[in-house]
């Protein structure tokens, strides 16, 4: 989905639009939908550009991606490798399903007579004659291919051969001026293993523009990829980390959602959930546009209570999505026929959807993703995350967790879909404990708790926030019976419910408090 820039949002140029000259800059396509969007297009063509990472991080995929590309709007390219042998590459493109037959593959690669002992040099230093040698051929092969779009694989090997930082930075400038002059686009490709794993600032300043690739380990599960667009001079891009994955096919990369570049324009009305009482205790039911969290200890009623507002939605022919992190489709289903809302139909019909969601196998950027996706595809009207844990759990660093949940809720609630998330509090009866907290994100929240009452374990449920208008501010029984869903009358008769531990305060309490006193 092609989305607007803010910008306060972006880096430009130091001048104004108003100082700028000439003609409008022609972007190229980098071949992968994510990061063009991330560059407001694609990269300006005619400079170089910076491409660093780690070795894994996905560097000769996207390089390819960007000749492929070049290929396809009939953009001549060139792939110079320093390292990797073109048998490599081409079973590198082989795993994606490629073909690069079309674009000039160039090894500079010594041969096995350049390895013999009558090959080394006596006179001169053997970097200064192999540099001379590798520029001298690396450009000869340029001036016959006339290439649009060239790939340098890798600098390590650069600098090596250069051996100082001087003449290193001079025969970059040398490449950037010699392809400026042909109006041809350069990536150039660093490991970063020649300068111990640290950032080259010398080369960064003379790019026209660098692009990082991370790779962030995790206890468990997949690595967590993320791309960064550290500079682009003169140009608008977005900002910040964006998550990534490699797969069959090549790379694809999740922008960073802004919630504040998607308008809103929609009817604000209730969601019911087919329960008069608990819609009671909503004043009508919960709003369009809005978050609601169901809150409580494990096992009290929050996924069902969820699963229910689903399949009345979908009864009413409204789009609702499940995505459970914590619990199987088939567990889930089979629970909600127990309880008379078989949601077979709605499954087979579409208007209600389950989506199983393994945070161990999943970034943050690929989730929120998934979820825009099918907001474009699909009319949404209902979204629920079962749970908010599960998320939690698929972040690096918790402290992250309330700056996504944020947009993500920002940009459904602007798309008029009501958002049901759970979360699980750590605790059962009396004092519990939330693993986060993001109550004050939400614009409902419908809190759960276990209560005891004469010998027996009880649920019950009450309506503390309502940002989009009023609600009950009594407390109500969740009573689970066979194959039935009920929310009692309010429990005044008692206090301290939410304690866990309540007093019986009804007229049989009292008469007894008086005969005891007389």
């Amino acid at each position: 989905m092609t989305e607007r820039l803010r910008p306060e949002r972006t880096h430009s140029s130091r001048y104004s639009a108003s100082e700028s000259v000439g003609p409008r800059e022609i972007r190229l396509s980098t071949g992968v939908e994510g990061l063009d969007n991330i560059l407001s297009g694609g990269l300006p063509q005619g400079h170089l550009y910076l491409l660093e990472g780690d070795p894994g991080t996905g560097k000769t995929t996207l390089a390819l991606q960007f000749l492929r590309q070049g290929e396809a709007t009939g953009e001549r390219g060139m792939y110079v490798t320093l390292s990797e042998s073109k048998r490599e590459l081409k079973q590198v493109a082989a795993s994606h399903g490629w073909s690069i037959d079309p674009i000039t593959i160039y090894e500079t690669i010594p041969s096995e007579e350049d390895l013999g002992v009558d090959a080394q040099y006596t006179v001169f230093h053997p970097s200064d004659v192999e540099l001379a040698d590798t520029m001298t051929a690396i450009l000869k092969q340029v001036a016959e291919v006339d290439p649009q779009r060239v790939v340098f694989d890798s600098l390590s090997e650069f600098r090596m051969l250069a051996r100082d930082p001087l003449k290193y930075r001079r025969q970059i400038l040398a490449l950037k001026r010699y392809f400026a002059d042909r109006n041809c686009t350069v990536l150039l490709l660093d490991d970063r293993t020649a300068e111990g794993n640290v950032n080259d600032l010398q080369l960064q300043s003379i790019a026209h523009g660098v692009i990082k690739m991370q790779s962030l380990e995790r206890d468990f599960g997949v690595k967590r990829r993320r791309i960064e667009i550290h500079k682009l001079r003169g140009s608008s891009f977005r900002e910040g980390f964006h998550d990534y994955i490699i797969k069959t096919g090549g790379i694809e990369i999740y922008p960073r959602l802004v919630a504040s570049e998607h308008k809103p324009g929609f009817e604000r009305k209730h969601v019911p959930s087919g329960l008069k009482e608990l819609d009671d205790l909503f004043r009508g039911g919960i709003d369009t546009g809005t978050s609601t969290l169901l809150i409580g200890p494990a096992g009290c009623g929050k996924s069902t209570i969820a699963l229910r507002y689903a399949v009345s939605s979908a009864r009413r022919g409204e789009k609702a999505i499940i995505l459970t992190f914590d619990e199987s489709i088939a567990t889930l289903i089979e629970r909600a026929r127990g309880l008379d809302m078989d949601p077979t139909e709605f499954l087979q019909e579409g208007s209600l959807e389950i989506q199983q969601v393994d945070p161990a196998e999943l970034s943050p950027g690929e989730f929120v993703a998934r979820i825009r996706r099918l907001v474009d595809e699909q009319d949404l009207r209902l979204v629920v995350i079962d749970s908010l844990n599960g998320f939690l759990n698929a972040m690096p660093h918790e402290r992250f967790l309330a700056m996504q949940l944020h947009e993500l809720l920002a940009y459904l609630g602007q798309q008029g879909i009501a958002t049901l998330f759970t979360l699980a509090q750590h605790g059962f009866v009396g004092t519990t404990e939330t693993p986060v907290d993001v109550s004050y994100l939400a614009d409902t929240v419908l809190l759960f708790r276990y209560f005891e009452r004469a010998g027996a374990i009880r649920q019950a449920l009450s309506v503390v926030k309502k940002r989009s208008g009023p609600h009950e501010r009594t407390i109500r029984e969740l009573i689970f019976g066979e194959g039935t869903i009920k929310v009692g009358p309010p429990l005044a008769e008692f206090e301290g419910v939410l304690s866990g531990s309540p007093t019986f305060t009804g007229p049989t309490a009292r008469e007894g408090s008086s005969e005891t006193r007389q």
